[in-house]
């Protein structure tokens, strides 16, 4: 993480981020929630990442693991520790949002079952299920929301490629939940939205390090 900053902003790319991660709930929401079912297209994206070979199975299981819930307080800690307090609050806070917007809101307004079920029907034999639950509501991926989540929250305190690394860690999070068998594609890309939404929304209440030539007095000439 870089040093400490000049001072914190609010910043109208964490408003796009919220309004954009919103949006993309809404719309992804609304074409799960018209039929229910999963449609052939989603159903050939699944088949095409979850029929990836077997040697990859190690790798993506690494991969899942950014979603686990303790992640955000994990990287808390790491924040406190450089002293990073809005950021180590943020994360923190990211736990109950996440519970409250998925549990309480999204999968009691979309109900969808996991791929075992809304694309195999019950036919194991017709994917590759890879010690994931294989029944329950899939829609949205709680993984995707961490991932996301705390890629949108960390990413202002890291330099340019430490960016990069970890919004693939994010993608791959989520490919790796197609990939293991346990939720249908839209299903993380639902929960990316929320995630991205929820980072954009604590970025604002917290605040982010503020750009340099954002502080910078002007010059006279």
């Amino acid at each position: 993480m870089r040093g400490a900053p000049l001072g914190y902003e609010r910043r109208w790319l964490d408003d796009g981020a919220l309004v954009a991660g919103g949006v993309l709930v809404a719309v992804v929401a609304g074409v799960v929630a018209s039929s229910g079912d999963v449609p052939g297209w989603e159903q050939a994206i699944f088949h095409g990442i979850n029929g990836l070979p077997d040697a990859l199975k190690p790798l993506m299981l690494v991969f899942q693991y950014a979603g686990l819930l303790l992640v955000p307080v994990a990287v808390a800690i790491v924040a406190a520790i450089l002293r990073k307090w809005r950021l180590a609050l943020a994360l923190v806070l990211v736990v109950p949002v996440k519970l409250f917007a998925e549990k309480v809101i999204v999968k009691h307004a979309v109900q969808r079952e996991r791929p075992a079920s809304s694309i195999c029907h019950g036919d194991l034999s017709c994917g590759h299920f890879r010690n994931v639950p294989e029944v329950g509501l899939s829609f949205v991926s709680g993984h995707a929301i961490i991932a996301w989540s705390v890629a949108v929250l960390v990413a202002p305190y890291l330099r340019t490629p430490w960016r990069i690394a970890v919004f693939g860690l994010a993608v791959a999070n989520s490919v790796a939940r197609v990939y293991l068998g346990a939720h249908n594609p839209l299903d993380v890309v639902g929960g990316a939205g929320i995630g991205v939404a929820i980072g954009g929304l604590l970025s604002l209440v917290v605040g982010v390090p503020a750009r340099r030539a954002a502080l910078a007095s002007p010059v006279a000439e």
